[in-house]
């Protein structure tokens, strides 16, 4: 039987990977450094991979079902020279690449979110920019492919103040990903590109994870515990599932924790020790340790001893 997704060993994950990563260490060698952000089915990627043996690419990818396929594409090419990170792009930015690493980005028909103008959604809004910028080397360049007109004049308006010049031009049907070509069965001929330059540096460090405060509580109330809900500025918090096991009086707290540019899931446990019980992320549940989980921890502890939460 085929496998679904070939060999794992590009894939790196950001909750397992030392942070930022070494990416030299990584491809075995020094050499120009490009990232795509959304790879879609792998298609751009693994040519891109193919046509220069002198570069390294990595790739940023949240579906896992395109992962898969991408992971697949990346295999059956024997491609040594491109790794794939599974996450979200800010993340995979802010933690994972160094300042000054990257001469290349290319992002290709990312989802415009019609009507999100605020940007709370769409990429290359003005933090995004700055962040891109950072981890570009000096006359760095970026490429977006868009199909919405919208989107591009929104990120037009957004590049004042962002270190960058911009070419912007109307093109045809040049990449050959999956989602060109639905937009040409649908009858579109004409896309549009802007081509980035950095000029000036903006300094974005790397992103850090951060330190858990864990709870120590002196009772648990099982029976009544209460789906848990928080929220603290744009970090929010809820409850997904809660397991007790009565024979150990230990809990587990299934949590969704959403904050920008980030959403996870993870476990929290509620274990007994010393008399009394931690609320600590759950040992083997991974994630990235952030404010908002430990709005999560806070809310499970409150929540376990029967208390409203802050």
């Amino acid at each position: 039987m085929r496998k679904p997704y070939g060999s794992l060993a590009p894939l790196v994950t950001p909750q397992q990977a030392h942070k930022p990563v070494d990416w030299p260490a990584r491809f075995g060698r020094v050499a120009p450094l490009e990232l795509e952000i959304g790879c879609g089915n792998g298609e751009y990627l693994a040519r891109l991979a193919a046509a220069h043996p002198e570069r390294d690419f990595i790739g940023v990818e949240r579906m896992w079902g395109r992962v898969k396929k991408i992971l697949r594409k990346l295999d059956l090419a024997e491609l040594a020279n491109a790794r794939l990170i599974y996450g979200e792009a800010a993340i995979a930015l802010g933690y994972l690449l160094p300042p000054r690493s990257l001469t290349r980005v290319h992002t290709l028909f990312p989802c415009p979110w019609p009507g999100d103008d605020e940007g709370r959604h769409r990429l290359y809004g003005p933090a995004f920019l700055a962040l891109v910028n950072s981890r570009l080397v000096e006359a760095g360049r970026v490429l977006l492919v868009t199909d919405d007109r919208d989107y591009f004049d929104w990120v037009l308006a957004q590049l004042p103040g962002s270190g960058f010049d911009g070419q912007s031009a109307e093109v045809g049907a040049d990449y050959g990903t999956k989602f060109e070509r639905k937009w040409v069965g649908e009858g579109q001929a004409r896309f549009y590109r802007l081509d980035l330059t950095k000029r000036r540096h903006i300094e974005v460090p790397p992103s850090q994870e951060a330190v858990m405060r864990t709870h120590r509580i002196a009772r648990f109330e099982a029976r009544g515990f209460a789906p848990v809900e928080a929220q603290s500025g744009d970090c929010r918090v809820r409850g997904l599932d809660f397991l007790h096991d009565p024979a150990q009086d230990r809990g587990m707290v299934r949590v969704v924790v959403a904050e920008p540019g980030l959403t996870q899931e993870l476990w929290i446990e509620i274990r007994p020790h010393d008399g009394g019980w931690v609320v600590a992320p759950a040992r083997g549940t991974g994630g990235l340790m952030t404010d908002g989980v430990q709005l999560a921890l806070d809310a499970v502890a409150a929540a376990a001893e029967g208390l409203p939460a802050d």
